[in-house]
């Protein structure tokens, strides 16, 4: 018996509901015996989520889906890969795009689909109104300001989850009637590593790739990620690396300062009263958390630093200096108009100074939110 195929699957993400809707259709459009299957968040606070499954001539099957708990991991689980398992078993399809809801994070869906023997995952595709791209990376709206929140304790804000689709993904799709000159150039910093493509038939093509959830997850995080400098008009991607310690009084009074005019702010910093720990640096727009991510890797024994994600010892390497190991800050900056003189002079004013030690009994101020160590 002749082996049958894994069923190619592409995952359609997008905070914008029409861009995304005219990327899943284009998709439809360009590839032959394509089906789409979404579920529908918006009836979520009465318990309700929607399937609909349709092809390039329209939707054929719609139905409200019982689940446990309505919620974007229970239909994961419970109903979207089986239904895939069941559309691969019918042979009947080349592809499936798996359309997201505004605010899901692809990252849970592509690595549900790729476990999956009988699922090819072919890519992961982000569609972007540009029109829409800057006001809602620099605004302040929380997801249940816009009724997009789908947990009860869903508190992310529409800048942070578009900066995570944006960030994840193997494509962009520009879509919208304003095209406004900064909006590629800002996709392309945001994600060097995707391709940046119009609607039109030559979306065909993500379909034929192949996607690895791990490497995508690697490459965005912030504990190990190497930022390079970047420039587009008026969008700029500002490094900043230096091999001293921060001063946590200091660096705590300018943290407004320095996300202000950001958009975007991600990397690794070092302060000196946690000389053992690594900490990453995570800011949309003027929304900043600062959380640990372990030890870095100059803390550790030698038998311990084995036992980390080669991503991180690889980027370790990268960082070694003789003196401090990896310790180091690494932090890149986003934005339009950036005034890079400033970050950097306003950045070292909070390093410590040569000669200068942090003594135990002075207060950190990160303590409440980071935890005393």
């Amino acid at each position: 018996m002749e082996e049958r195929a894994p069923l190619r699957v592409v995952v359609a993400t997008g905070l914008h509901r029409a861009a995304r809707r005219q990327a899943v259709e284009a998709l439809l459009a360009a590839v032959p015996r394509s089906v789409a299957v979404h579920h529908g968040f918006e009836e979520v606070g009465e318990g309700v989520v929607r399937r609909s499954i349709r092809d390039r001539w329209g939707t054929h099957d719609e139905r409200p889906i019982e689940l446990v708990h309505a919620c974007a991991s229970c239909a994961l689980r419970e109903d979207l890969v089986p239904l895939l398992r069941r559309l691969a078993g019918q042979n009947a399809y080349e592809l499936c795009v798996v359309e997201g809801w505004e605010s899901v994070d692809p990252r849970a869906v592509s690595t549900a689909v790729a476990a999956e023997e009988s699922l090819a995952l072919a890519a992961v595709v982000t569609a972007v109104d540009t029109g829409r791209l800057v006001a809602d990376l620099s605004g302040h709206d929380d997801l249940v300001d816009r009724g997009l929140d789908i947990a009860q304790d869903d508190d992310r804000t529409v800048a942070e989850v578009l900066t995570r689709q944006i960030e994840y993904p193997s494509a962009l799709v520009v879509a919208g009637d304003r095209r406004p000159e900064d909006a590629v150039p800002l996709l392309e910093q945001l994600n060097p590593a995707a391709a940046v493509i119009p609607l039109g038939p030559g979306i065909a093509d993500i379909a034929r790739g192949a996607f690895d959830p791990d490497a995508a997850a690697a490459r965005a995080n912030p504990a190990w990620a190497q930022y390079t400098p970047c420039s587009g008009g008026r969008v700029a991607t500002f490094t900043w690396t230096r091999t001293r310690p921060l001063h946590p009084e200091r660096l705590h009074d300018a943290l407004a300062e320095i996300v202000a005019g950001c958009l975007r702010g991600r990397g690794r910093i070092w302060l000196a009263s946690r000389p053992d720990t690594l900490l990453v640096w995570d800011s949309h727009s003027d929304l900043l958390a600062i959380e640990s991510a372990g030890p870095w890797l100059a803390s550790l024994p030698e038998a311990a630093a084995e036992l980390v994600p080669p991503a991180r010892r690889l980027s370790a390497r990268l960082d070694w200096d003789p003196a401090v190991g990896d310790r180091r800050q690494h932090l890149a900056f986003t934005g339009l108009d950036l005034d890079t003189e400033r970050l950097t002079a306003l950045l070292d004013s909070c390093l410590l100074a040569p000669g200068e030690t942090w003594p135990a009994f002075q207060e950190d101020p990160f303590d409440q939110t980071l935890g005393t160590q």
